[in-house]
């Protein structure tokens, strides 16, 4: 079980290929909401499940799918 508590604004979260999927923003009920200004998310806000996490080490959030896989299966934050 992760440790939420772990989990910090602005960590950079990596694929389980090492390739780079986000940056953490905040936690949204069992959701992480990753930062829209960066690259690798694409300038826009996308949710990951908190059931993809595997691990927390190096200061990087770790999950257990592949960045392309990440990307393939996030989905964009609706518009308020």
């Amino acid at each position: 079980m992760i440790d939420l508590s772990q989990i910090k604004e602005h960590q950079e979260v990596v694929g389980s290929d090492g390739g780079h999927v986000g940056r953490v923003d905040h936690i949204i009920g069992g959701e992480i909401e990753l930062a829209k200004l960066d690259l690798g998310a694409g300038f826009k806000h996308h949710l990951i499940p908190l059931d993809w996490v595997e691990y927390i080490n190096d200061d990087k959030l770790h999950l257990s799918v592949t960045k392309d896989d990440a990307k393939s299966k996030w989905r964009e934050k609706p518009k308020d």
